[in-house]
């Protein structure tokens, strides 16, 4: 039975890959729900109104935050305090008007940082999909204060995606559509038929530094895949605490990316990796796992921690663990020095040539033969 579930989501997969708009199935949103504006051009529908995706568990202290409440006092104080960013948060949406409104709340007021701008910490990001079903970049919505409003240009009865804030998190988002349009949502009571990934990592996977949130490595490998991606990327803190491996296990997704080497020395790399992983695989005995390599922008392969990194992997499957894949960092920033902000962060060069190296093996996991 589960070799054949595993058929049923290949085959889904192939053609997601082959029509992304195959499985798009609307809902309108009731316009009793939002609220008019105070000129009633205008009616603002509340984030939490629509589903949202990339997020793990619903049961947050704040609807945008990205773990559980539970998670208070249990996890690194860092990674909780990070966890209010909304990296990799989106919504989905189809409305027949030709231009919406966004408007936001941020937590901080420090909308950007020395080396990564406001657009990409603090903004919104918005694509749509063309003819082919393809995703094309529309706008960013440029943050100027704590409170926000950006007008986009939409093309009539097409799917969009808005990106939250990769560095900053949100206490509100509103999306506005003329009185006279309807909003639609994906059908909640149609779940995608393949189920997201999970990215574990670090500053670079929680999005430093791309432009605008969009440009996330993680959000270019979902666009790719046409998959819905959890970013679990907490700056400088993703280091594979036992913690951390207890609340991703009750998660269920259709791979793990453990992609930690940067924010670890190699003590951690040698003691935290192999007991990380079998945490995993005790409530997920048949889902991928993929070790992660750190990026190099010398071009150095393997980097000391990834060699490390390899022989834990090697040791683990020549023990019989099945669906363990090893990712290494050759090509993930290029051969011209030119895909990072300080050597060590992609810019949004290094952000498209990490998701083409992750986007590669991932469909090869995805739909290789179960094990």
């Amino acid at each position: 039975m589960k070799e054949n579930n595993h058929i049923l989501e290949l085959t889904l997969l192939s053609l997601l890959l082959l029509n992304p708009m195959r499985f798009v199935q609307a809902k309108e949103i009731d316009p009793t729900l939002g609220v008019a504006a105070p000129d009633g051009l205008t009616i603002w529908y509340d984030g939490e109104r629509l589903p949202i995706e990339g997020k793990g568990w619903m049961n947050t202290e704040s609807y945008y935050a990205r773990l559980p409440a539970k998670a208070k006092g249990v996890a690194p104080e860092s990674v909780w305090n990070l966890s209010y960013d909304s990296a990799g948060l989106c919504f989905h949406f189809i409305t027949d008007a030709t231009a919406i409104q966004v408007r936001w709340i941020l937590r901080d007021a420090n909308l950007a940082m020395p080396h990564m701008p406001a657009t990409g910490v603090s903004g919104v990001d918005l694509y749509g999909r063309d003819d082919a079903g393809k995703w094309r970049f529309i706008g960013n919505g440029r943050p100027a204060s704590v409170s926000n409003n950006a007008t986009f240009r939409v093309t009539p009865e097409r799917e969009n995606i808005l990106y939250l804030p990769l560095y900053n998190g949100v206490t509100s988002i509103e999306i506005g559509i003329p009185k006279e349009n309807i909003l639609s949502t994906p059908d909640p009571s149609s779940p995608s038929p393949i189920k997201p990934i999970v990215f574990y990592g670090t500053s670079i996977t929680q999005g430093g530094c791309a432009s605008r949130p969009g440009m996330a490595a993680t959000a270019i490998v979902g666009r790719e895949l046409q998959i819905s991606v959890i970013n679990l990327g907490f700056s400088g803190s993703g280091k594979m605490e036992p913690e951390m491996a207890e609340l991703l296990a009750e998660l269920d997704p259709s791979i793990y990316i453990l992609d930690c080497l940067w924010n670890m020395n190699l003590d951690m790399v040698k003691d935290r990796i192999e007991p990380f992983v079998k945490t995993l695989r005790k409530t997920h005995p048949n889902t991928p796992i993929l070790l992660a390599e750190d990026s190099s922008v010398k071009n150095i392969t393997p980097t000391e921690k990834g060699r490390i990194l390899r022989s834990i992997y090697e040791k683990l499957t020549n023990e019989g663990m099945k669906n363990l894949y090893f990712l290494s960092n050759e090509g993930m920033l290029g051969e011209d020095f030119d895909g990072t902000v300080d050597g060590c962060h992609p810019n949004d060069l290094g952000m498209k040539r990490q998701a083409d190296v992750f986007v590669k093996s991932l469909k090869a996991i995805l739909q290789a033969p179960a094990q």
